[in-house]
């Protein structure tokens, strides 16, 4: 089973798919602080070292366009890759005719990518027939989505826009048997453009799917549901190629009809020309009773295998707060998942970072937030924000409870209203998100930069570790995150440090299960 992975970030979805078998033929990711984890975990490619020694020659890590030659690697580790991306005004190694692309990570824009190809047709036909292989049955990847995304600035007009159509321009070069695209639900939800009109952007993406010969699948998912320990939806495009659907469509079940049934439709109506308007296709959503029951029957079940029994904050994480490491069920069963397609290494990415003696006590105040009903929660909140300097006795009630961690370094609990509120005016902050995690919950979806969350237990008042994050999103402790921890100011618009690494990840076991779906239909095609 041979994959192209696009937008490849650290990978954790190439490491999803290598577990169920699959075989990369190339990769390609933007940022080279990403690729410096991808090249180590799948290729035992040690970057930084190389780049200290003074090696240059890298077998599998390859520039399309660098401002820098192979001998400056160091500094092509550190490079803005949005300030040079284009081809020809400075130093590629990839050759021209795709010699050395075989099993290689292609570090560069995709957008130039795609130009590449279109002019090097002899390079473009080799990866096209996987290079020997007997062709590409799968191109996946998960395009950046912060305009997409409803934390981010929802700009219809963005230029991370138009990444997903720079996938569908690939996908279209290599002509694979099916097409995996991820992103965040917020592609569900319409752009407005000046005019009041609605945009779906996740709705342009089936049609241009469909006007290349690829059937769409639209799928709202959640990886909690696969066993990840985070609430994270995401949004799925599952393309299968028009000329493999008809001996695929003779294996369905009733289940599996219904699901491509209004897809099928579509892709007619699209492809020929006809207008589509929103009503002739519709997502399914996991979090419907009927389409789950479809998901449940179908080959989409591996996205759903653990929807009795979430696995949790503590399931994940607890073990990693005092040494030895690993002895939990969630870490020893990820080893176990993972163990054939990472090299053994031990826990790495656990320093804990440094939080002030204020920032401490604000911690704790979090973790309290989290036992008290919604109101109570509400009201601190904005005490803290100093929009509302008062709590009802009600609410005084539940906060008198607990303890609280004061100046003098120790754990108190106030006598009084009054002393509480005065505790609070000395711990203001404009923070929107910060909160601290439920142990007996999945993670929240919001969760890519350290300041996002603080550990749920009364004694760990800080914020997660990278590897503490990576068991959250699934990653086993042999993966192990290169280049810097985290970045700050006018860096955070290019760099990709191990904390973001993480974040916009696709969690390996939900990668995992869409392998495994695809895996089922490729075994379908192969049997007729």
């Amino acid at each position: 089973m041979n994959y192209i992975e696009l937008f490849s970030g650290c990978g954790g979805l190439s490491l999803g798919l290598k577990s169920v078998g699959f075989n990369l033929v190339m990769a390609n990711e933007l940022s080279p602080m990403a690729a410096e984890t991808y090249a180590y975990n799948f290729f035992s490619e040690d970057l930084a070292s190389q780049a200290k020694a003074g090696i240059t020659a890298t077998n599998k890590s390859l520039w399309l366009s660098s401002r820098f030659s192979s001998n400056d690697l160091s500094l092509r580790l550190r490079e803005d890759p949005r300030s040079f991306p284009v081809l020809g005004k400075g130093h590629t190694d990839v050759a021209s005719n795709g010699s050395n692309l075989s099993g290689s990570l292609v570090v560069g824009s995709i957008v130039e990518l795609n130009k590449w190809l279109h002019k090097n047709s002899k390079a473009a036909k080799k990866l096209k027939e996987g290079f020997g292989a007997g062709g590409v049955d799968l191109v996946s990847g998960g395009p950046p989505c912060q305009s997409f995304s409803m934390a981010g600035l929802r700009e219809k007009d963005s230029d991370k826009n138009l990444l997903p159509w720079e996938f569908a321009k690939l996908v279209k070069t290599v002509n694979p048997k099916f097409a995996l695209l991820e992103n965040v639900t917020g592609i569900l939800r319409p752009f407005t453009d000046d005019s009041g009109h609605s945009y779906f952007a996740w709705f342009e993406l089936a049609k241009a799917f469909a006007k290349i010969g690829y059937i769409p699948l639209c799928l709202h998912v959640n990886a909690k549901l696969a066993g990840v320990p985070q609430n994270r939806p995401r949004f799925i495009l599952l393309g299968v190629r028009s000329d493999l659907f008809l001996g695929l469509s003779e294996t369905f079940n009733e289940s599996e009809s219904v699901l491509f049934e209004e897809p099928l439709a579509f892709f007619k109506k699209a492809k020929s020309g006809k207008n589509v308007d929103l009503d002739s296709l519709h997502y399914r959503d996991v979090s419907r009773p009927a389409d789950l029951t479809l998901f449940q029957s179908s080959f989409l079940h591996p996205l759903v295998a653990r929807s009795n029994a979430y696995v949790t904050v503590h399931d994940a994480i607890d073990d990693l707060r005092d040494a030895p490491y690993g002895g939990g069920t969630f870490p020893k069963a990820l080893a176990k998942v993972f163990s054939e397609t990472l090299p053994k290494r031990a826990l790495k990415n656990h320093e804990h970072r440094s939080n002030n003696a204020l920032v401490r006590r604000r911690f704790r105040l979090y973790q309290v937030l989290q036992q008290v009903d919604k109101r109570t929660h509400k009201s601190v909140l904005r005490a803290l924000r100093e929009e509302q300097p008062s709590i009802s006795d009600d609410e005084w009630k539940q906060l008198s409870r607990f303890d609280y961690l004061v100046d003098t370094g120790k754990f108190v609990t106030f006598k009084s209203k009054a002393d509480f509120l005065k505790f609070l005016s000395q711990h203001p902050t404009k923070k929107q998100t910060q909160k601290a995690l439920i142990a007996s919950q999945p993670a929240p979806a919001a969760l890519s930069i350290p300041d996002d969350a603080c550990h749920y237990h009364h004694d760990e008042l800080r914020t997660l570790t990278v590897r503490e994050m990576a068991r959250i999103q699934s990653f086993p402790d042999n993966f192990e995150f290169r280049s810097k921890i985290t970045t700050g100011g006018q860096m955070r618009a290019f760099e990709v440090p191990q904390y973001t690494q993480v974040g916009n990840a696709v969690p390996p076991l939900l990668g995992r299960a869409l392998g495994l779906i695809v895996s089922d239909l490729l075994g379908r095609t192969e049997t007729n």
